[in-house]
């Protein structure tokens, strides 16, 4: 049994998004969320809300033992993109990309 939470279109570069879970995947819930209170990226906060979602979901939707959940799957994949232009020298427009992340968690039971 799995317990799977998402998050579309959240304002922050995949890329970004991307390091962060590669802390937590395979990690036990608690030593994901402590490493995510512990980690000094924008991303971290995000994170720690969508894990918590997903053993919510986990207790509540699939009466899952809270203390046997794992991270079992995370990722992140590109949203849509925002384009804005920034006026630069002699009449010129530069394109800034707006990225945006769809993130994906995924928790199972231990065996």
């Amino acid at each position: 049994m799995e317990s799977r939470a998402t998050l579309n279109n959240v304002r922050i570069s995949p890329r970004k998004v991307q390091i962060v879970l590669d802390l937590i995947r395979n990690k036990p819930t608690d030593v994901a969320l402590a490493t995510l209170q512990l980690t000094p990226k924008a991303a971290s906060p995000i994170l720690e809300k969508l894990v918590k979602s997903a053993i919510a979901n986990a207790e509540n939707n699939h009466s899952m033992n809270k203390d046997d959940l794992y991270v079992s799957e995370c990722y992140v994949t590109p949203g849509p993109i925002m384009k804005r232009i920034m006026p630069r020298a002699q009449g010129r427009a530069y394109r800034i990309l707006k990225r945006t992340s769809h993130i994906t968690v995924v928790l199972k039971e231990k065996e």
